[in-house]
């Protein structure tokens, strides 16, 4: 399988180390595979039954099909080592958790199975992973990345914008973890990153990709848990397609579910679920797409206002009405992000994050008969939480131990110059 740019029309193909380790293609789009492959749902079926890691190693032999099997099922293997599950609610729909990994975010999924392979796919010893994020993305690649041999990480991440935990999970590792706290917002992070892959001084003279949904192996990685959690809903309900709702902020990871389903992933419809930040949903409705600068909102991994993986969406739907045939969308306000945290706790005995309680809240909405993405545990965001229901979470040990760790971090100004400056020091 090789891939190109969703913005080459002559669709130059590149190999999947050059494209990974590229993160951006050189035109600025981003990297899609030549060909959609279709998956052996008898075959999907029968090894979720096993374990997630094996169902996982199909997958990804399907996909990187160069790539040798016995390094596929390494990297499988040493990526998803945790739990999935789907929590229901009623009879009819449910949380996908997708939490329960080394930080405790969605993120897990994607980016151990990205650090993993791009340790074996890297031949040099000096590349550097450069990345944006509002929140847990940091923290899953700081995770994925740790200590891997020839590999620098550097995160950018807007000053006073992510959560005490999250921070404290991107600034506590060392070693070839290097966190840049950004005076500004997501969007000036990300920003930041893009102008840093569209330098050709730059790309001359350091070795760069990207590790968020911009990058092929986060992104397609993700794709994985919707044909998992396919095999668990309808070996509960007997159903033979969900409706899924997914908590969307740069729209990486409803755009892998969408991959999935074209991929043979049965599903009747996506829901994008948006805080405040409504881009996409507005799209849905105007067929006008604007993005802005992004709101701070108490869902703050979402907050996004220009989302990278528009372009993907794009790419597999073709315009707006193909989309509204597959997509419906849905946006919550901070009142009502927290009134749906209470409800949750109040009626179900449950604790929710406040991404997936915009996930409850669009379920609702279009009472669905599915599931939503629960993508982060409840105790990466106790301020939000103690807001909502008068206490906080129970914080696991793991990340407890994170909280009680020195944070180490490098205050810069949202400068394109101090970013390059710091990058060729490294």
């Amino acid at each position: 399988m090789r891939f190109y740019s969703t913005r080459d029309a002559s669709r130059k193909l590149y190999p999947l180390a050059e494209a990974a380790f590229l993160g951006l293609a050189p035109d600025g789009g981003l990297f899609v595979p030549e060909r959609i492959p279709q998956v052996d749902m008898a075959a999907v079926r029968r090894l979720a039954g096993v374990s997630y890691a094996d169902m996982a190693g199909y997958l990804a032999g399907v996909i990187f099909d160069d790539v040798p099997e016995s390094v596929i099922s390494d990297v499988v293997s040493r990526a998803y080592n945790f739990d999935i599950g789907l929590h229901f609610f009623d009879s009819k729909k449910g949380a996908l958790e997708l939490f329960h990994g080394p930080t405790f975010a969605f993120k897990d999924f994607g980016a151990r199975f990205m650090g993993q392979m791009t340790g074996r796919l890297n031949t040099t010893d000096s590349l550097t992973i450069l990345t944006a994020t509002s929140g847990d993305t940091g923290s899953a690649v700081a995770a994925g990345f740790y200590n891997v041999p020839g590999v620098d990480v550097v995160v950018l991440y807007p000053d006073g914008k992510v959560s005490p935990l999250q921070e404290a999970q991107m600034t506590t590792l060392g070693g070839n973890i290097h966190p840049l706290r950004v005076r500004g917002n997501f969007d000036d992070c990300q920003r930041l990153v893009k102008a840093m892959f569209n330098d050709p001084d730059l790309r001359s003279r350091k070795r760069i990709t990207s590790a968020n949904s911009i990058n092929l192996l986060r992104w397609i990685p993700q794709s994985f848990y919707y044909f998992y959690a396919h095999c668990l809903w309808s070996a509960v309900t007997g159903g033979e397609a969900a409706e899924i709702v997914v908590p969307s902020g740069n729209y990486g990871n409803i755009t892998a579910g969408m991959l999935a389903a074209r991929m043979g992933m049965p599903v009747k419809r996506f829901v994008a679920a948006s805080n405040a930040n409504d881009v996409v949903p507005e799209f849905l409705v105007t067929g006008d797409y604007k993005p802005r600068a992004s709101v701070r909102t108490v869902a703050n991994a979402m907050d996004v206002g220009a989302p990278s993986n528009f372009e993907r969406m794009m790419w597999l739907y073709g315009d707006v009405d193909n989309l509204r045939r597959q997509v419906a969308g849905f946006s919550a306000t901070d009142a009502e992000i927290l009134d749906a945290i209470r409800e949750i706790e109040d009626k179900y005995g449950y604790t929710s994050d406040p991404h997936s309680a915009v996930g409850y809240l669009a379920a609702k909405h279009y009472d669905i008969e599915g599931y939503w993405l629960s993508t982060a545990s409840p105790a990466k965001f106790g301020e939000v939480i103690e807001k909502a229901v008068g206490h906080w979470p129970d914080i696991p040990a793991a990340l407890q131990q994170r909280l009680d760790c020195k944070r180490v971090y490098t205050m810069m100004d949202a400068s394109e110059s101090d970013l390059k400056d710091y990058l060729l020091g490294l």
